[in-house]
């Protein structure tokens, strides 16, 4: 009995020794601090019309559980979902569309679509998915030509564009509110109005346009999983401004993705920035 217990102490202490020693690859917070799970991720995303999954475009966690999401959403929804990502542009909606249906090859895709340069390992797995199982894949930002006019000379710009131009972007007048913070920050950030006066304008073109598409092409009782850079939705801005804007009965979820030396607490900076939050350590390896 006494050596039975010994052993049990030793198993007992060992494995708690062996948990202490576990590295973590994420944590998951709510967006007041309190961690949470995939599960719970997984749970809140059936009830929602549109999840804006931000992410760190050089983060293999990100693209994992972008993965991981749309799979189980998949499979918990009887395949009622469909997908959609900033990486594409709209006016390569016809492209995308043909190679989801088998017309045209992989290679024929690829090589005029103008896609990143991270697309074979971070993003074709989605578009992959989606192909195998008859979803729906929108490509929902603004062509980047139109983007760097708006860059250059203002929204102004993008009166003079034709009529089937016009089709690949937002409505026009583009709503704009240069106070929100994410705007006013990019603005800062490239040192002020005087040095690029438009880029908050560009950026706001993309979210306007991604949120357009994405109301425009959803299906009622599906949910739409949107990827996209953070800085798209965090804060509850960018995409996730005009959504409300455009398409306000539409309930949309936002999650994030930051980098934290410590992931075992949520720091204050990233406190209210998304409905989730996932956090993974600085250290983490990039896809690029």
């Amino acid at each position: 009995m006494k050596h039975i217990l010994t052993l049990c102490i030793l198993l007992i202490s060992t494995s708690l020794l062996s948990k202490d020693k576990d590295k973590s690859a994420y944590m998951i917070y709510s967006k007041n601090g309190e961690l949470t799970n995939f599960h719970d991720l997984l749970k809140a995303s059936k009830n929602h019309d549109v999840i804006l999954f931000g992410e760190l475009h050089n983060n293999p966690i990100s693209h994992w559980l972008q993965y991981e999401l749309t799979n189980d959403l998949f499979l918990n929804t009887k395949g009622k979902i469909q997908l959609g990502a900033e990486m594409i542009e709209s006016d390569n909606q016809l492209l995308l569309n043909e190679y989801l249906k088998g017309i045209i090859t992989e290679k024929n895709f690829t090589s005029q679509a103008r896609l990143w340069p991270n697309y074979e390992t971070d993003y074709s797995p989605l578009i992959n998915f989606a192909k195998a199982n008859k979803l729906k894949f929108i490509a929902t930002n603004v062509p980047r030509r139109y983007a760097s006019i708006v860059n250059k000379k203002g929204f102004s710009t993008l009166d003079s564009l034709s009529t089937q131009a016009k089709e690949y972007i937002a409505p026009l007048p583009i709503p704009y509110d240069p106070n929100l913070s994410s705007y006013k920050k990019m603005q800062n950030m490239m040192g002020g109005k005087h040095n690029f006066p438009n880029l908050p304008k560009a950026q706001a073109l993309k979210d306007a346009t991604m949120a357009w598409n994405i109301g425009k092409n959803i299906i009622s009782g599906n949910a739409f999983i949107h990827v996209n850079g953070s800085y798209h939705s965090d804060n509850f801005q960018g995409i996730c401004w005009y959504l409300n804007k455009y398409y306000p009965k539409l309930k949309a979820l936002t999650i994030t993705t930051v980098e934290q030396d410590n992931i075992n607490k949520l720091d204050d900076k990233n406190l209210g920035v998304a409905d989730f939050i996932i956090v993974v350590p600085n250290t983490m390896t990039k896809t690029y």
